[in-house]
């Protein structure tokens, strides 16, 4: 298993998650990737979004079904603006490349905010350090391990 996500599947045990780390045979780069390649729908896909908001880094789990509405939600989030940020940002932030990045397993804490979209299914899958790996967790756990907060994101 690659480092990142061996690192990710250490602080899975140690937050007490419920789901394991898993390899997929293909990369999975896209939501639309990994549902094909885990046989689930692709709102069930929770994407792992890094911007910028006002020079801070911002993690957006969202719904593989969902486009991010930047200026809907830096409003709703009162912050004057929220743009993409680019791969090397965040690797810096997240230690995790892009189309691999997790929820959780960063260097230091990053504001995050979780799609609510995502509530809707039983069993979210989340990337798992690395653009092979991801593992099955819940809206509520996913909440619980990244100290998110729920947001209405599109």
């Amino acid at each position: 298993m690659h480092p990142n996500a061996e690192h990710v599947a250490a602080r899975l045990r140690e937050l007490g998650a419920g789901g394991q780390v898993r390899e997929l045979p293909e990369a999975a780069p896209t939501a639309a990737a990994a549902a094909a390649q885990l046989g689930c729908d692709v709102g069930a896909i929770a994407n792992s979004l890094i911007f910028v908001a006002d020079g801070e880094p911002l993690l957006v789990l969202t719904s593989g079904a969902h486009r991010v509405d930047t200026s809907g939600l830096a409003e709703r989030i009162g912050v004057a603006g929220i743009k993409r940020a680019d791969p090397e940002f965040v690797r810096s932030v997240t230690g995790q490349p892009i189309g691999g990045v997790a929820p959780l397993g960063h260097p230091r804490p990053v504001r995050t905010l979780v799609d609510e979209w995502l509530a809707k299914y039983d069993v979210v899958w989340a990337a798992a350090g690395h653009p092979h790996t991801v593992f099955p967790t819940s809206y509520d756990e996913l909440l619980r391990l990244t100290g998110g907060a729920p947001a209405d994101v599109g």
